[in-house]
């Protein structure tokens, strides 16, 4: 196809447009000369390719772990460990609460562990003997019996002394309070000398992870319908799951490092009719903060049959439709009206393949005899 192009400006706008039989392609009416003259006009022949087509859309980023930091026991904060702002590790103290009633109750269980397995080996060494004597009847039955009642007695006095050293252990532990995941970790809402207590609903401080860190966004599910067709037909590859996403910041510049599609939601939200799309990106520097405004450039898919013209090929009529000068096989250049989808660069994209059949090579040079519907 033949796209006949002014050498005068002409106005932008993006195309797309197929017909079963044919192609119509976009350009623009020259302008009038005096005394009958004509515009002078650079001719660009069209031929089909296969385009990533790329969607810009709106998100935030969110961070890819988040933990509240809550206390699991009541106490008088005694110590803040960290500095606000500052990467913590997993498991690192970040306060300390007063353990002097906690350590108190350790140190009893401990003591009534020891005295209750005292018990037991008197009790077992007094059942011993009674089994002995009564085998030459020096004993009551009852009296043995007894002396085996009171070693299980001794033996379970045992076991819940060592549940309640336990328990204590780790209550006196829940007085070092740690972070539950490394990151960055925010502003603290207590200070030394103020009283918590266990599972309180105000966190103590939140630590997130940053790196990676998401980009959360979301897409018409009117547009993937668009693009359903094409994808159906086999004219569209689609992306999927760990598909390329360019992250732009919100002054127009362009994050250094390249996420991957995560995973797409299931369901359309009723009141967008969109769904959400989730992109996992590499965050070393931690550049990207968690709430941030960015535009995620998603790679949709692969098309093949594409037609690309350039736009300054493409101008308006009055009635605001995007029309095109076309050049027929006896090199007349003819006014067509096209639609279009989508702009990659500086090109109009035309995918053959929306809605119609595939173009065959032989009618690039017979457009003028395509209807312009």
């Amino acid at each position: 196809m033949r796209l006949a192009r002014p050498s005068t400006a002409a106005a932008c706008a993006t195309l797309s447009f197929a017909l079963g039989g044919g192609l119509a392609a976009c350009g623009a009416k020259g302008p009038a000369f005096p005394n009958g003259g004509v515009a002078p006009v650079t001719v660009v022949t069209l031929q089909p390719a296969t385009v990533t087509l790329t969607r810009e859309l709106p998100g935030r980023t969110s961070a890819f772990l988040v933990a509240e930091v809550r206390p699991q026991a009541n106490g008088i904060v005694k110590q803040r460990l960290f500095t606000e702002g500052a990467a913590v590790k997993a498991g690192q103290t970040l306060y300390q609460l007063d353990d002097a009633a906690y350590r108190a109750q350790y140190d009893s269980s401990v003591a009534a562990l020891a005295r209750a397995e005292a018990t037991l080996v008197s009790s077992r060494f007094a059942a011993g003997r009674s089994a002995e004597l009564v085998k030459i009847e020096a004993v009551s039955t009852q009296d043995n019996e007894n002396a085996i009642a009171a070693l299980g007695q001794a033996q379970a006095d045992v076991a819940a002394a060592r549940a309640a050293v336990d328990s204590s252990r780790v209550n006196l532990a829940y007085t070092r309070i740690s972070a539950p995941i490394g990151g960055r970790i925010g502003k603290s809402t207590v200070t030394p000398g103020a009283l918590v207590v266990a599972n309180q609903a105000t966190a103590l401080a939140t630590v997130q992870q940053l790196d990676p860190i998401y980009v959360e966004v979301s897409q018409s599910s009117a547009e993937w319908l668009r693009l359903r067709p094409a994808i159906d037909a086999g004219r569209l590859t689609a992306s999927g799951t760990g598909t390329k996403v360019t992250i732009v910041f919100e002054d127009g510049s362009t994050y250094a490092r390249d996420g991957r599609l995560q995973f797409s939601d299931v369901s359309v939200d009723p009141g967008t009719g969109s769904f959400a799309l989730r992109a996992i990106v590499p965050n070393p520097d931690n550049r990207l903060l968690p709430g941030m405004f960015v535009t995620a450039v998603v790679d949709e898919g692969t098309l093949s049959g594409a037609i690309l013209a350039p736009q300054q090929g493409i101008t308006h009529d009055p009635k605001g439709h995007a029309t095109a000068l076309v050049v027929d096989a006896d090199g007349k250049a003819g006014q067509r009206e096209v639609t279009a989808t989508r702009t990659i660069g500086r090109l109009s994209c035309w995918p053959s393949g929306f809605g119609a059949a595939t173009m065959p090579t032989s009618n690039v040079s017979r457009m003028t005899q395509v209807p312009t519907g």
